[in-house]
């Protein structure tokens, strides 16, 4: 379990990809609808959801030419267990989640 923590720690220690992840609270998205609202080449959005992807954060496949992305969101069960056995934390509540990051998170144009 420490390692899987480790990674989804890691992964989740970007802001880039923690703004994916609240992107894709939404619903599934294409890998280059996920790259539009970022200043960074396709390539470097892949090598952030090669990351999520590892972690368990999201799957990817493949529908037709088109590459998906999908949240996982039972992936935060072990970091939030883990966090709930400091007393501090309470259980991760996904549709708390989802109005926190879409408090913090700078709004898109696209989500206007």
């Amino acid at each position: 379990m420490a390692q899987t923590l480790d990674t989804t720690f890691a992964a989740l220690a970007d802001p880039t990809r923690r703004t994916i992840l609240a992107m894709l609270l939404e619903d599934d998205m294409a890998v280059t609808d996920v790259a539009e609202p970022f200043d960074m080449s396709l390539a470097a959005i892949s090598k952030h959801l090669t990351v999520l992807t590892a972690a368990g954060l999201i799957t990817q496949e493949k529908r037709g030419r088109v590459k998906w992305c999908k949240l996982e969101p039972d992936a935060l069960r072990n970091a939030s267990v883990w966090m709930q056995g400091f007393g501090q934390f309470e259980p991760v509540n996904l549709d708390a989640f989802e109005r926190f990051l879409k408090a913090e998170l700078p709004q898109t144009d696209s989500d206007l």
